[in-house]
């Protein structure tokens, strides 16, 4: 399976608009693994997740097969970043207590993952994969946010966009799976925020490679009535939808 690289252009702006994930996904997660030595977070992008696991783990690796993903991660003492892809991490067998895959397991090739999941990991050792789709303020809002995501830009959604869309509820999990919390991101954003927010897209990026134009313009001139003033913070909810288990 060849990489699909749908982010290296907008790395910078992944890094600074991309919504950060809540202390309790990590708390929870460092709760229910049962050592916390070391922890290897697979296609890390700007590495939202493997700061969040720094808190609670001697170290973490974090991968990612982009390497202009990787330049842009926010450093932490803590967390080795490294290219590699998810299926082949390069880590050693039997060497991590906890896989995680954040906003990324639509991109792998999943038998593989799971194979080299299943490789380093110790026993008893957990493999949490989630996603989010879109961000939820108010319903005038949304729903401006929501023709824009299945119809201006909809056509150019890569088709692993469709398990996250599911909320990775359709795709097998060959671990002992058990019930996580239901965790939700919350963020103030400005206007401005958003759009760099929804720029990061694939479908964005893919709309604005083909057609030569930034469809968000249009979309904040839409949006402008019902947000307010472009620097008014809005109060913005994302959902997150968690897979997670056990080696056995």
């Amino acid at each position: 399976m060849t990489f699909a690289d749908h982010f290296s252009g907008v790395s910078a702006a992944y890094a600074a608009f991309r919504p950060r994930y809540p202390d309790a996904l990590f708390d929870f997660l460092a709760q229910v693994t049962p050592a916390h030595d070391a922890a290897w977070d697979a296609g890390t992008g700007s590495g939202q997740a493997a700061v969040g696991l720094a808190r609670h783990f001697r170290s973490v690796v974090a991968t990612d097969a982009s390497r202009s993903q990787i330049e842009h991660a926010t450093p932490d003492p803590r967390v080795s970043y490294r290219v590699s892809p998810a299926e082949a991490s390069g880590l050693d067998t039997a060497s991590v207590d906890l896989v995680t895959a954040a906003q990324a397991l639509h991109w792998f090739d999943r038998p593989r993952f799971w194979t080299e999941a299943r490789r380093v990991l110790r026993a008893r050792g957990v493999i949490a994969v989630w996603t989010y789709v879109l961000f939820e303020i108010e319903p005038q809002i949304d729903e401006i946010v929501r023709r824009f995501y299945s119809g201006v830009v909809g056509p150019f959604w890569p088709p692993e966009r469709r398990i996250t869309e599911a909320r990775y509820q359709t795709i097998e999990f060959p671990f002992a799976e058990f019930a996580a919390p239901h965790f939700v991101i919350e963020q103030q954003l400005t206007l401005d925020e958003a759009a760099g927010y929804i720029r990061t897209w694939s479908a964005t990026r893919a709309f604005v490679k083909e057609r030569g134009q930034d469809p968000v313009e249009g979309l904040l001139d839409e949006l402008a009535p019902a947000w307010g003033a472009s620097l008014q913070s809005r109060f913005a909810r994302w959902p997150v939808a968690m897979r997670i288990g056990r080696m056995t």
